[in-house]
């Protein structure tokens, strides 16, 4: 029975995380989300907050419990996405925490003007990370050293990847941001939050020569569709320096500014207030405990939970129990 617009009272929508295998991955993704994850097999990936036809989040409980954002997009699309709804048909970003136990292949995307590589409706797919775990040995390969050509991309091998890919070892915290036409990949024992656009378009340019133990094949290369999309003038790529906006009892720092999305940090063990009149706020709690208050109502937060905070929906707050460590995630 569908829902009728008017039927709608939108409140702080939690959903439920999408457990992705990859054969990267690992299992500390448990120590982040709150919900179990499945089997035993590696888990790259956790798909938090997602308008995907294949992959789309639903509500996690409340009375609009099991729609998906898309159902709720498309009855209220002013009330969940605000002035968006006159430019977009579904939510423009797609949220994931990434497990990369060991290194995930050397890829690229494409940008939004390279349409001639992007299925129909698709999106371009610049991305940014904010490492939450690091381990000794991890490593995040983004952008060329100088002099690197097409050719020497052709012929990556792990002998020549450190010749030719900038490198550093990530630290937590660190926010890196990945535009399309970044040679990039990450690995070793690092744990990301991931913000990225609404897109699952990837070519890879090298696998490390691996075999997938699920299906006893190499993963597919798309070599010359990769290196059609890199920018070759990107250069070096380090993490990004935040930008501190208030200071004592409640932090907040903006990580990441771009056309696409802006990242917050907020690190509070104070009542702040989070939500922004007619946009859309995706709150993702990295660490600690809470509730958010809205309407007179109290919506219990745990470690790892994601909630959206509809563009209709009245100014709340956010309640910590100790210190918490939450990102504030919108759309410029």
């Amino acid at each position: 029975m569908s829902i009728a617009k008017t039927q709608i009272a939108l409140y702080p929508l939690r959903f439920e995380p999408i457990f992705q295998y990859r054969l990267w991955g690992g299992r500390r993704l448990e120590d982040l989300v709150s919900e179990p994850l499945p089997g035993d097999e590696p888990i790259g990936e956790a798909w938090i907050l997602s308008d995907r036809e294949d992959h789309p989040s639903r509500v996690a409980d409340g009375p609009l419990k099991g729609k998906t954002i898309k159902d709720l997009i498309e009855l209220a699309p002013e009330e969940m996405l605000g002035p968006l709804a006159k430019h977009v048909t579904r939510f423009p970003l797609l949220l994931k925490f990434l497990d990369a136990s060991s290194m995930l292949s050397v890829q690229v995307h494409p940008s939004d003007k390279q349409k001639q590589f992007l299925p129909p409706g698709e999106a371009g797919k610049t991305e940014a990370w904010v490492v939450l775990m690091a381990d000794p040995d991890s490593v995040i390969y983004a952008g060329l050293k100088p002099g690197t050509t097409p050719d020497d991309l052709r012929s990556l091998s792990s002998e020549t990847a450190n010749n030719h890919l900038a490198s550093f070892q990530p630290s937590i915290g660190d926010g890196v941001y990945i535009p399309a036409g970044t040679v990039h990949a990450l690995g070793g024992g690092v744990v990301v939050f991931e913000v990225q656009q609404n897109s699952d378009v990837t070519f890879r340019l090298y696998d490390w020569d691996r075999v997938d133990p699920q299906t006893g094949h190499s993963r597919e290369l798309h070599v010359e569709q990769a290196i059609a999309c890199v920018d070759f003038e990107q250069g070096e790529i380090g993490p990004v320096l935040p930008v501190v906006e208030s200071t004592g009892p409640v932090w907040r720092d903006q990580i990441i500014s771009c056309p696409f999305f802006e990242i917050n940090r907020v690190v509070a063990n104070s009542t702040f207030d989070c939500a922004r009149a007619g946009s859309p706020i995706v709150l993702v709690c990295a660490d600690g405990q809470g509730e958010i208050e809205s309407g007179g109502a109290m919506h219990p937060v745990r470690k790892g939970d994601v909630y959206l905070l509809p563009a209709g929906m009245e100014a709340c707050a956010f309640h910590p129990e100790g210190q918490v460590m939450v990102f504030e995630v919108s759309i410029p």
